[in-house]
């Protein structure tokens, strides 16, 4: 199963719960309204009751039946069922018949299919007599019908705009959600310029969409890096075998003659040597760009660091003529000062090299403003803008260096290194001359 079906699977699961949520809710919802209702209605109708089984108890109980006929034959609607019952059992008067005793106090529904439902309490005169009180609940049944409709018909109702709102208002993240998988498919073919769409909503599509993007950029940086330094290794490695099989063929043909013998396993050995040096240095280059190279990590100050590099090329560059200036500033950052001694040492190795002789070439950490940075700067003939891209690739060399020793590996060492600790490189024109500008990022500076 691809990830984008997925992606369609896990929305569909998340809409259909929250659908699932909201309807439980909403159905819960009715209910503790419904049952809110119908507690208070009952609950009036029983004080109602009890009310007016104390005023008849206050009656003196010789005038209690006088009293009860007067109330029947006011026939008030609805609070027309009054009854004593003696102590034996016996009725004495009223128009309630009762087939089981009812517990004192407490008000009880009593079927009667002549006379509708009734709502009884009973209560214990002084005399013990049994004092009987009800009262028609047609109406509050009706009315708790009435009710409980209203609110499942309201329910429905609003259950269908909700469902129409939500149906509405989630066409536009399907569409991003087709857009993020048209992206996704054409990543999947292999197209690593394609980016995720962002809203800029800073939602979670526009969450998960970024953290895509960020992970597909690097994806293509391995995969371009892998793809050249695959295409180089073919090109530049193949120089020094041939020579190393010409050398060994043209030793087999004259094995007798000691010196070229001793000529030609000397070459063999050199160009042996320098395969081995690139290989060492591309499996160097591998292990630091996959971030294997961070236990080394502590705080280190720049200042003292780019001061141990100056003061370490001062010589070499005074046997060029070159005037060395440092300009050191007491920053602190998280990195491995071994591999950012390296990478500096190589930057400023090359402003030496490279410089015009006799000229000046200066390592400083500035600050300015597009944050702080490394700089180193020389005077020599610099680098054209289209080949900068290029001399950052490995094994790739400038026309004008096709003399001066190197592997072509030394920029794409120091990139793996400021990539290791989240340092960007950057060349411009120091007029005259190369400017080197390393950018600290802001928690780092």
């Amino acid at each position: 199963m691809r990830w984008r079906d997925i992606i369609r699977i896990s929305t569909f699961r998340l809409s259909a719960m929250l659908g699932a949520v909201f309807v439980i809710g909403l159905i819960a919802m009715l209910g503790v309204v419904y049952a809110a209702t119908a507690r208070d209605l009952t609950a009036r109708s029983d004080r109602i009751l009890h009310a007016a089984a104390q005023r008849l108890l206050q009656v003196p109980a010789d005038q209690l039946p006088d009293r009860i006929r007067y109330e029947l034959r006011r026939d008030r609607a609805g609070f027309n069922y009054l009854a004593l019952i003696a102590a034996d059992g016996t009725p004495i008067i009223g128009n309630i018949r009762l087939l089981r005793p009812l517990p004192p106090g407490l008000p009880v529904d009593v079927e009667d299919g002549s006379r509708g439902p009734l709502r009884l309490v009973a209560l214990r005169t002084r005399e013990g007599e049994t004092l009987l009180v009800g009262r028609d609940i047609s109406l509050l049944r009706d009315l708790r019908r009435t009710i409980l409709e209203t609110l499942i018909v309201s329910g429905l109702l609003t259950l269908l705009c909700v469902t129409t709102a939500a149906i509405w208002f989630s066409r536009a993240p399907l569409r991003r959600v087709r857009a993020l998988q048209r992206a996704s498919r054409e990543i999947a073919a292999g197209d690593f310029s394609v980016r995720m769409p962002i809203a800029g909503r800073h939602d979670e599509l526009d969450q998960f969409a970024t953290t895509v993007n960020a992970t597909v950029e690097e994806v293509g940086r391995v995969v371009a890096q892998v793809k050249g330094a695959t295409d180089a290794i073919a090109h530049d490695l193949r120089t020094p075998l041939t020579r190393v099989r010409a050398t060994l063929n043209a030793l087999h043909h004259r094995p007798h003659d000691a010196v070229e013998v001793a000529t030609g396993i000397r070459q063999a050995t050199a160009d042996l040597d320098l395969v081995l040096e690139r290989f060492a240095a591309l499996l160097r280059i591998s292990e630091l760009e996959a971030g294997r190279r961070r236990a080394g990590f502590r705080t280190i100050d720049l200042g003292t660091l780019v001061a141990q590099i100056a003061e370490l090329y001062e010589p070499l560059a005074e046997d060029r003529g070159i005037t060395l200036s440092v300009a050191p500033r007491p920053w602190s950052v998280n990195g491995d000062d071994k591999l950012l001694f390296e990478a500096l040492s190589n930057l400023l190795d090359n402003g030496i090299k490279f410089g015009r002789p006799g000229g000046h070439v200066a390592i400083a950490l500035v600050e300015d403003a597009r944050g702080r940075a490394i700089e180193v700067r020389d005077d020599g003939p610099g680098i054209p803008p289209d080949e900068r891209d290029a001399v950052l690739r490995r094994f790739h060399r400038g026309q004008d260096m096709q003399g001066i020793p190197g592997s072509g590996l030394g920029l794409s060492l120091v990139v793996a290194i400021l990539h290791l600790h989240g340092f960007r490189l950057s060349l411009s024109d120091a007029t005259p001359g190369l400017c080197v500008r390393i950018s600290l990022p802001p928690a780092s500076a």
